[in-house]
């Protein structure tokens, strides 16, 4: 009997191990999920279109390609977080993923553009203050989950996040941008100093946030 009943338990583990696995497959691929991985592979298309322009002396028209495959993938953004809700798709997977998908979104768009030349002078400086910022809040957020601790997306982070968007899509747009209306760089860097002030405070917001967790973590 004894064999026999381990070898019973043996496969009833690997039923439930196989039953777990499949489970967690699907919901890494829920259409939330999918969205996500969207917004990562937009990265590589919006990059390469401004370098092929900017760097390459390519057509203005890239521009024009690097900003819709932007506007798509802020979409996606909204879309993922919807459906997971409507759904119940929702999975720790995605929650993980979906704020790195943003800010390497942010990042390399904003690093494109300095290099491009949009972002310059003393607007590299608010480039400079975003990036910071979203370095520091991962750090953040990395220690308070290793407390179990989360920290809410208050609604003056997403409107920080909105208009950071919005001074990217028009930054991106540039000289493509300034033939139609010749003020979309001048109002792209205006946004992006606003969306950096933003950032600034929100930021302040988190780092108090992990300093008091800190605090009491060190007094018990």
């Amino acid at each position: 009997m004894g064999p026999a009943v381990d070898l019973h338990a043996a496969a009833v583990l690997v039923r439930r191990m196989n039953i777990a696995t499949t489970r967690g497959q699907a919901k890494s691929l829920s259409i939330p999920n999918i969205l996500t991985y969207a917004r990562i592979a937009a990265i590589p298309v919006v990059v390469g279109c401004i370098y092929a322009q900017s760097i390459m002396d390519g057509p203005l028209w890239l521009r024009w390609v690097a900003v819709a495959v932007f506007i798509a993938a802020g979409v996606t953004d909204y879309l993922d977080g919807y459906y997971a809700r409507i759904w119940n798709q929702q999975s720790a997977f995605g929650r993980m993923l979906d704020p790195i998908a943003d800010k390497l979104l942010v990042a390399s768009c904003l690093l494109m553009l300095a290099a491009d030349g949009i972002i310059h002078g003393w607007s590299l400086w608010a480039a400079i203050v975003i990036l910071c910022r979203e370095i520091l809040v991962s750090g953040l957020r990395e220690y308070l989950a290793a407390l179990r601790v989360s920290v809410p997306v208050t609604k003056l982070a997403k409107w920080k996040t909105t208009i950071q968007l919005i001074a990217i899509g028009f930054l991106l747009a540039g000289e493509a941008g300034d033939l139609v209306v010749p003020v979309v760089t001048q109002i792209g860097l205006l946004l992006l100093w606003v969306s950096a002030i933003f950032t600034i405070y929100t930021g302040y917001d988190y780092f108090r946030a992990g300093i008091h967790h800190l605090i009491k973590e060190d007094e018990g």
